[in-house]
């Protein structure tokens, strides 16, 4: 291949990745990412060599992430006071990183003389989903913009999320790219007698979906009970701002007095200050306001312990006995510093707040408040729908606190919320958003948002909720069903090649 031509394909391959992501939120066009992979593998069945394939994947997502997680440098630069320069260069970098896992696929998909129907619906399906379930675990885990997400909850993939969670509906997302790419090859049309079990497989898996989607995988345990999620919409550079934590508490308080909901949640870090450093007032002003209304009231708040430790928490006060949790799974850099020796001295000049927190035990179990048990999960712990459902199927209520006006006017709050609408399909369950900016909302067990307030204002969005109970079977299997499936796939797709004409 010429030198000018493999530029164009790469140019054409960043292009697809950047036109993925408008099939996520806040765009919503969820049928682009289905073409976009869809191109990209017809772009590696051309190339010449595994090494070009990989290439083109690595091009294909420097679009993909460079589009869709490009807010990063608002982090650093705007609020994390990070110089312009560097900002960049460190969100390249981060964008370069995550786009090696695109470049193994297409890698892969090259490295073995597999028929082209076996290759490009079984084989790079199934191993480019590992490879984005990789990405969700590796280094802690980054799966912002797993194609999965793309299709919540419209698609009729989405009917999958209950069964196989996010990672089936990427794999079936990516089988039917492949799908695409090998009528484009084939032409299947021409032979179609030879060919129709290809075609109506893909037809019944979508068929599928949109049948899965109309079963009632959990149930209302009793009647509704009113929530109210207050969004303080506390600017992010005045929020750790000493001069001005008394009208921080202030506003907050105004906000519980202002709902009669049996449970009030504020969001993330909402008092910025220490728990035990909270004065006994006030914490006594907001229980007593929610023993009123016979409920209590869900606080974002540090924690710190007598040895010095510090936790990023959730604290109830009212009617129920005071209870917490105390985040898992914390942010890279922003909570905790990774390679310390290394990179220490480097995060240490970022104007971020308490930024070596101490993790919270992985087997807390959901708060007995307000009538219901609630699981919590802080900021972009709900990334993890493998993590969310050890409060599970014990929890009747999902509940997410988040501060992302980190992010400023960028599309990530969107993208949070639609990674929540997975969360809620997967588990059956209500997911309940708090957050200080934006998307503060209320997500059904279907994944659909029944209240949702504006972004960057002040406000209480109350909504009546039904606690769930049972269980679906992504939160008795998590991800070993979709992940076995992947493992089976491969294994099917070495097996049948000797069986299938090329």
């Amino acid at each position: 291949m010429t030198a000018p031509r493999r530029s164009i394909q790469w140019v054409i391959a960043a292009a697809l990745g950047a036109l993925t992501v408008t099939g996520y939120a806040p765009f919503g066009l969820f049928p682009l990412p289905l073409l976009s992979f869809a191109l990209l593998f017809l772009l590696w069945q051309q190339t010449s060599s595994a090494r070009d394939a990989a290439l083109l994947g690595f091009a294909f997502g420097l679009g993909w992430f460079g589009a869709g997680v490009s807010w990063v440098y608002v982090s650093l630069n705007v609020f994390g006071a990070m110089p312009a320069v560097l900002a960049i260069a460190v969100t390249l970098l981060f964008c370069a990183y995550l786009a090696l896992h695109p470049a193994v696929a297409g890698y892969l998909s090259r490295r073995f003389a597999l028929p082209p129907a076996l290759n490009w619906m079984l084989f790079v399906p199934a191993v480019f989903t590992l490879l984005e379930w990789l990405r969700g675990w590796l280094w802690t885990g980054f799966p912002w913009l797993n194609p999965g997400y793309s299709q919540a909850p419209w698609s009729p993939l989405a009917g999958y999320a209950p069964l196989l969670g996010l990672h089936g509906v990427t794999l079936l997302l990516f089988a039917t790219a492949g799908a695409l790419c090998w009528a484009w090859i084939a032409k299947p049309w021409q032979q179609w007698r030879s060919h129709w079990p290809w075609p109506a497989a893909l037809l019944a898996v979508w068929l599928g979906g949109a049948g899965l989607k109309t079963v009632a995988w959990t149930e209302p345990t009793g009647s509704k009970v009113s929530v109210s999620l207050l969004q303080g919409n506390i600017a992010q550079d005045v929020k750790w701002r000493a001069d001005h934590l008394r009208d921080t508490l202030q506003r907050y308080l105004e906000l519980v007095r202002s709902s009669d909901s049996r449970l009030v949640i504020l969001p993330e870090t909402a008092l910025p200050i220490f728990l035990r450093d909270v004065p006994a007032g006030y914490l006594e002003a907001l229980a007593d306001h929610a023993r009123q209304q016979e409920g209590d009231v869900l606080i974002g708040v540090p924690e710190r312990l007598p040895n010095g430790d510090y936790y990023n928490s959730v604290v109830s006060v009212g009617s129920s006995p005071q209870q917490s949790y105390r985040k898992n799974h914390l942010v890279p850099f922003g909570e905790f510093i990774p390679l310390r020796p290394l990179l220490g001295e480097l995060v240490s000049r970022l104007a971020i707040p308490l930024q070596d927190f101490a993790r919270g035990a992985p087997d807390q179990q959901p708060l007995a408040i307000a009538g219901e048990r609630v699981a919590i999960n802080i900021c972009y712990e709900d990334a993890f729908g493998e993590e969310i459902i050890r409060q599970l199927p014990q929890a009747t209520l999902l509940v997410n606190v988040s501060n992302v006006a980190w992010f400023g006017r960028s599309i990530a709050p969107r993208q949070h919320l639609q990674i929540a609408q997975m969360r809620a399909l997967e588990t059956g369950r209500y997911m309940l958003r708090a957050t200080n900016t934006g998307m503060t909302a209320v997500i059904s067990p279907q994944g659909k948002v029944e209240a949702v307030a504006p972004e960057f204002t002040r406000t209480v969005l109350t909504h009546p909720v039904a606690g769930m109970q049972g269980a679906t079977p992504f939160v008795r299997w998590g991800n070993l069903a979709a992940l076995g499936l992947c493992l089976i796939t491969v294994a099917a797709a070495f097996v049948l090649r000797k069986y299938t004409r090329r």
